[in-house]
């Protein structure tokens, strides 16, 4: 991870008070249309979740403000997305990004209204789906009772392994802030290698599948 998001850490390790509406902000740009690929939220929030663990940060308003962010930036996304419309797709940055949006609007077509709730927790997705939602109109409060349980779910169960490390491992001098970053790291890149991994079996067996169909 880099010195940047070990920097941000830090500074809210070292200042508690704002740590609440730091973090809403980042779970806020995580979940923006585009943005959120640029955002290390995950590693970072696994990292704030042993903050958590070992004293440091008060559980019950960093999370209530890691919702509102989470929701908050879902909605804007959503709003863009019913506001410009289809042209979206054609227009910057969206158009950098063409196999992204067509997995999200394949992803929407497949799964309507759980691709809200599920995409919360596909880093490939995430930061899409709301947007093509808003692009082909769904409806509101549809829209708004997914992302709101979702966002209730998605914001603890990443906390969940930085508090349960700390609480099981203990800390030393309140935690160092790279050991914290470096597990945060470690633990969000598992699920993207276990995706990687599942992709690449499921892609084998249907080529096998295919080779199988066209033999006498």
């Amino acid at each position: 991870m880099d010195d940047s998001a070990a920097r941000l850490l830090a500074f809210i390790a070292a200042n508690a008070m704002l740590a609440g509406p730091v973090i809403g902000l980042l779970t806020l740009a995580e979940s923006l249309v585009v943005i959120g690929l640029f955002v290390p939220a995950t590693a970072l929030m696994i990292a704030i979740g042993g903050l958590m663990g070992s004293g440091i940060l008060a559980p019950a308003p960093v999370i209530a403000w890691a919702v509102l962010g989470a929701m908050a930036g879902d909605w804007i996304s959503y709003g863009l997305g019913r506001r410009i419309g289809p042209s979206a797709y054609r227009r910057w940055p969206l158009r950098q990004h063409r196999p992204m949006v067509a997995r999200a609007r394949l992803f929407f077509r497949r799964f309507g209204f759980a691709s809200i709730f599920l995409g919360r927790f596909l880093g490939l997705v995430r930061a899409t789906v709301p947007l093509v939602a808003g692009v082909l109109r769904m409806d509101h409060r549809l829209f708004q009772l997914a992302n709101v349980g979702s966002a209730i779910l998605w914001v603890p169960l990443l906390f969940a392994p930085g508090y349960f490390a700390a609480r099981t491992w203990g800390t030393d001098d309140m935690m160092d802030v790279r050991w914290l970053m470096g597990l945060g790291l470690a633990l969000a890149v598992l699920p993207l290698v276990g995706g990687w991994l599942t992709s690449r079996i499921a892609s084998r067996r249907r080529a096998q599948r295919r080779i199988s169909s066209l033999q006498p």
